[in-house]
């Protein structure tokens, strides 16, 4: 057997079967390509679902997270530590909000965001204003709770019963909207680009007419940025390119560079919700997983680093169009769904895994999500390998 295949008979041997893997161990990776188990190298144009915004082991990046390995790996949150002082105020600063809690990942961040809205709710109007509306094609996470927001009848499955409080609208549809944005409601969660849902970007209208119309009843906005946020789509949050502002965004993904950390960002007047008791983590603000946020931010603070995103999004939306194969390119940013004419985007990842390119896929459609940093020749590399099997 090669080095590969016993590196996945031992993990298959002992790691539960939650996920359907492909059948490629990796070793190592250095920039924006990767070393599997035989030695095979591979450009990465899914960054680990978006999570290495920086592609494997920066070094910047590796060496903020390794002197704080030698410094302090954890303490507990009875205790203050100058890195998660020092990440927040930047973070913070950044994204433009007033307060912060840090979890550990997309779903905790959305868990806290739900808890902030009804505690909101509660504490200014009393019971029986708990429903969030959530959007049709919606992912939230695979905590029963964010199942439960999550709007797609095929995640509400087998884990009954599911938590009550989530009302669903069709995207893009205002009349639906005003349709059920009644007096029980006291939130609107909403992905500016639906990623799992098939990287699906909503419409203008459809954002304004959420935003005027909570700020109409007080009911609040929450963003779910953890596919869109940090830098993703150009701007550090993607509610940017629509104009608008949420009340609440939870980020997580590329937030700490590939180390697990989830972020519910709050306005002023949320900021101030959750009291000592009302909500917790063990391992959020992780002294390491906080350096590794400085060193993320520090990048992507970096002037003209964002703009860099939105140009090598045109070349990939430029390169693919003119590809016979493709029937459509959706998302913003380096959040790119490929829409195909007649092949299936499962065939499409597995014959790209052969050619030593990593892609996604996102229903029906084949899904890119490049380290923010992937150099021009190394995006045109790749691309060159995904539309070659297209085409054939």
């Amino acid at each position: 057997m090669s080095s590969n295949d016993i590196t996945i008979k031992k993990f298959d041997d002992h790691v539960v079967h939650s996920y359907g893997r492909y059948p490629m161990a990796m070793k190592k990776g250095q920039g924006r390509r990767c070393v599997d188990e035989n030695g095979k190298e591979y450009i990465d144009f899914g960054s680990g679902i978006g999570t290495n915004s920086l592609g494997y082991c920066d070094e910047k990046w590796a060496d903020a997270v390794c002197a704080q390995v030698r410094t302090l790996q954890h303490n507990s949150n009875y205790y203050y530590t100058d890195v998660q002082a020092e990440f927040a105020e930047k973070l913070c600063a950044t994204a433009g909000y007033s307060g912060v809690f840090f979890g550990n990942s997309g779903a905790e961040a959305n868990e806290c965001a739900i808890k902030v809205a009804r505690k909101y709710s509660f504490d200014k109007y009393g019971k029986g204003r708990h429903n969030i509306i959530t959007l049709v094609n919606s992912f939230h996470g695979r905590t029963i709770a964010t199942l439960s927001a999550t709007g797609q009848d095929v995640f509400h499955n087998y884990f009954f019963p599911f938590l009550e409080g989530f009302i669903y609208v069709t995207a893009n549809d205002i009349e639906d909207l005003k349709a059920k944005l009644d007096d029980t409601v006291c939130a609107v969660m909403i992905e500016y680009v639906q990623g799992e849902g098939g990287v699906n970007a909503l419409q203008q209208d459809f954002v304004d007419a959420i935003f005027d119309l909570c700020a109409e009843k007080d009911v609040l906005v929450i963003a779910d940025e953890i596919q869109t946020g940090v830098g993703r789509t150009g701007k550090f949050l993607a509610g940017e390119n629509f104009g608008r502002k949420a009340d609440i965004t939870t980020l997580a993904k590329g937030i700490a560079g590939g180390l697990p950390m989830g972020a519910c960002l709050m306005n002023e007047k949320c900021s101030g919700v959750l009291t000592p008791g009302t909500h917790g983590s063990t391992f959020g603000g992780n002294p390491v997983a906080c350096a590794g946020g400085l060193a993320v931010l520090d990048r992507l603070n970096t002037e003209g680093f964002l703009d860099d995103v939105s140009r090598k999004a045109d070349i990939i939306k430029t390169e693919l169009e003119k590809c016979s194969e493709v029937a459509g390119v959706s998302g913003i940013g380096l959040m790119v769904g490929i829409s195909l004419k007649t092949k299936k985007a499962g065939d499409i990842a597995k014959e790209a895994l052969n050619r030593g390119l990593l892609v996604l896929t996102a229903k029906e459609k084949v899904r890119l999500l490049p380290p923010l940093t992937i150099a021009d020749d190394e995006l045109r590399e790749g691309l060159k390998i995904l539309v070659e099997i297209l085409e054939e």
